[in-house]
């Protein structure tokens, strides 16, 4: 088990790393058109704005007819609530300095989404980092008492993981090491606060996207997730101007971000 704190455990701040997006099987798009003796062009180069733009045509096979440019079509789509259409959106995120109070929270967004998280049993959490509560991030007091708890539940965490170790090797002497560590972090995880930090990786697609965000970035929602939603509208909106171009980032009164979708529920 580990036996001291990493330099900085204190974590004020998530990271949220692209790791996916789709591309478009050129070849194949063009032996679908030439099948049914159609003409496609799209003026956008965003893969996602693409495959949303030939799933909504498809429905009504529209394609080379009605509305030129992309952002004209997905305005459409958007006004319309027709929001099936962008379901066939895809974005992968890998999110760190994220705690698991978040991710409680997160992972309640089930239609759309993947989840696939770090392992409490199989990581040794004795080096394991902590998310600073906003709240306590304003105010040196909070903050000074918050971080004298965690430091005493990070040293309770590592002695009983340690003594839950030995027990399970006197007990179970045949017990391959790994099988061992991974019982006795399972047990002693049970005394590991929110604040813990944690790792998720994230797919949804642009439907769901746009439902998390209308919901954990608005000014009611838990603070931290809330930070977290500015920090993915950020990313998915430059990854997708015309997807995304009715969601704004804004500063709410209370002095921090927040995030306002014009069109509601599509």
């Amino acid at each position: 088990m580990a036996t001291s704190p990493p330099a900085d455990p204190y974590i004020t701040k998530a990271k949220v790393y692209l790791l996916g997006r789709q591309t478009v099987a050129d070849d194949e798009l063009a032996r679908f058109l030439q099948d049914e003796g159609m003409v496609f062009t799209t003026d956008t180069q965003a893969p996602a704005e693409i495959l949303a733009e030939i799933a909504g045509r498809t429905c009504y096979m529209s394609f080379g007819k009605g509305r030129k440019s992309n952002q004209q079509y997905l305005d459409n789509i958007l006004v319309s609530k027709h929001g099936s259409v962008l379901e066939h959106a895809v974005w992968c995120l890998l999110l760190t300095g994220v705690s698991r109070s978040l991710t409680h929270e997160l992972v309640r967004h089930r239609a759309g989404f993947g989840f696939s998280q770090l392992s409490q049993r199989y990581v040794d959490e004795g080096d394991a980092r902590y998310v600073v509560p906003p709240l306590f991030q304003e105010n040196e007091e909070l903050r000074s008492k918050w971080q004298q708890t965690i430091d005493h539940i990070r040293k309770a965490y590592i002695e009983l993981a340690d003594a839950a170790a030995q027990h399970v090797q006197q007990k179970h002497p045949e017990m391959a090491p790994r099988d061992r560590r991974k019982w006795a972090r399972q047990a002693a995880r049970s005394i590991l606060p929110n604040a813990c930090e944690t790792k998720i990786f994230v797919t949804a697609n642009s439907r769901a996207w746009r439902h998390f965000l209308e919901m954990r970035g608005s000014p009611h929602a838990d603070t931290e997730i809330r930070l977290l939603a500015v920090e993915i509208c950020r990313v998915l909106k430059k990854e997708s101007p015309n997807i995304f171009h009715d969601i704004e980032i804004y500063d709410e009164a209370d002095g921090m971000p927040a995030v306002r979708v014009q069109h509601s529920k599509v």
